[in-house]
């Protein structure tokens, strides 16, 4: 799926990062805790979470994750937003719940990175 279709299907706008449209993601995942991301997360996902502070960039960085979606209309302070221009990933933002956002990208062929992936 590329980050043209996740901008589509999320209705999302996009506020930063190296946005090339038809980078390819494979993989989505979803929290709130950083750790289970950190645990959970694969080099190149996006991640969809709720929680709008500076942990969420550093952990995507450590992680290696291309983007990240803040859901319920969270919007990231500049502080957020700079660090993610600063370490390139692209930064969305919708107003669809967490779980409308998920069940759209898994019904349109967004694998999980879940350790309990339902389709193995």
């Amino acid at each position: 799926m590329t980050l043209k279709e996740i901008k589509e299907l999320l209705e999302a706008e996009v506020l930063t990062g190296k946005y090339d449209p038809e980078t390819e993601i494979q993989i989505g995942c979803s929290s709130d805790l950083m750790s289970e991301v950190l645990a959970f997360g694969k080099p190149g996902s996006i991640l969809l979470t709720s929680l709008s502070n500076i942990q969420v960039i550093n952990t995507a960085n450590v992680a290696d994750i291309k983007a990240v979606c803040f859901v319920m209309g969270k919007i990231p302070d500049k502080n957020i937003i700079n660090l993610a221009k600063k370490n390139d990933v692209v930064v969305f933002i919708t107003q669809l719940t967490t779980f409308e956002s998920c069940g759209r990208l898994y019904k349109n062929g967004l694998n999980s990175c879940g350790y309990f992936n339902l389709d193995k």
